[in-house]
């Protein structure tokens, strides 16, 4: 059985104790809602590492950090979760740096000295091998992933890093399904821990919970200094920013719709889908005996409506006759 518990202490300690220690020269600027972000982004990424068993004793954990929101708020939380984390655990930066033009190379040295964190700084240009080998106007973002990730895991190895933590966050995963879904006919998404294509790693977001606009405020209370991605960050049109945007309208108008959606990754039913590779559908048979999870035959499963939702907005199902 998974004991959550110490996860929790760790978050909740981590959290008070960066609170205290920044109390007194910014108590003007730390607002009580700062204090309550930090608190839920501690507290979930806490939950995430302990219900997947995501850090063990003894693991050196490399963060990616690309000088983005996710990567700078996922280090930042480790960071204080690994002062009172029920296991020992060490971190290491790893920054790629691709060679994109005008690439400000000094800021993430910098940041990182600061912060007294090891870091690790690749500098390959992969930069030149997209733009050369993707035409203008496709998307770089396939092809710069196998080069990044390929590049990663050697470094990974040469650093004797036994996981990867990846910034993936809540909206992340969840674009990623319904990608797949709607333009790779599987339902597949971005698992919170997975192993390696190369077998080797053991690949980790602890982010997993947490909703993407925490971490854009999360950016913004720590003054992150954010470094853009101009290789694929300039390609406005990209079906992953057109699919965030279909779940950010939803969650406005349904407010809750994402964090079901993120339950039910978790609570699969495999029966009721149509993958033969996961239900025996071609040798199953009757049993004769009741089973609450079989098929109700005719009956419409109930389902809660969306909260707050405008009596004009409900529309009957049941046809006119």
């Amino acid at each position: 059985m998974n004991d959550t518990t110490p996860w929790a202490e760790a978050a909740e300690t981590a959290t008070e104790s960066a609170a205290d220690a920044q109390a007194p020269k910014n108590s003007a600027k730390i607002e009580r809602e700062d204090r309550k972000l930090e608190k839920r982004l501690c507290r979930e990424v806490g939950r995430a590492i302990a219900d997947y068993n995501m850090i063990e004793e003894g693991d050196r954990v490399m963060v990616c950090l690309s000088g983005g929101k996710d990567s700078y708020g996922l280090l930042d939380i480790l960071l204080k979760l690994q002062k009172r984390a029920p296991v020992n655990f060490e971190l290491i930066a790893v920054n790629l740096d691709q060679k994109q033009p005008g690439f400000p190379d000094h800021i993430l040295p910098e940041y990182l000295k600061q912060l007294g964190v090891k870091f690790h700084i690749e500098t390959q240009d992969t930069y030149s091998i997209v733009k050369k080998v993707i035409p203008e106007g496709k998307t770089m973002c396939s092809l710069c992933s196998r080069l990044r990730r390929g590049i990663l895991y050697r470094v990974a190895k040469e650093l004797g890093c036994t996981k990867i933590a990846l910034g993936h966050h809540r909206d992340d995963i969840l674009q990623t399904f319904f990608l797949n879904m709607f333009f790779g006919a599987k339902l597949k998404g971005m698992p919170a821990k997975l192993v390696s294509d190369n077998g080797e790693f053991m690949v980790i977001r602890p982010l997993a919970y947490v909703p993407e606009k925490d971490l854009i405020r999360w950016a913004q209370v720590r003054e992150f200094p954010i470094i853009p991605c101009t290789l694929c960050g300039s390609q406005e049109n990209l079906q992953r920013k057109q699919i965030g945007n279909m779940l950010r309208e939803w969650e406005k108008k349904f407010p809750g719709r994402v964090e079901s959606m993120i339950g039910a990754l978790q609570n699969v039913v495999p029966s009721h889908l149509m993958d033969r590779q996961l239900h025996p559908f071609e040798t199953l048979r009757t049993t004769g005996i009741a089973d609450e999870n079989g098929d109700m035959v005719f009956d419409e499963e109930e389902l809660p409506l969306p909260p707050s939702l405008p009596a004009e907005q409900v529309i009957s199902l049941t046809p006119s006759r």
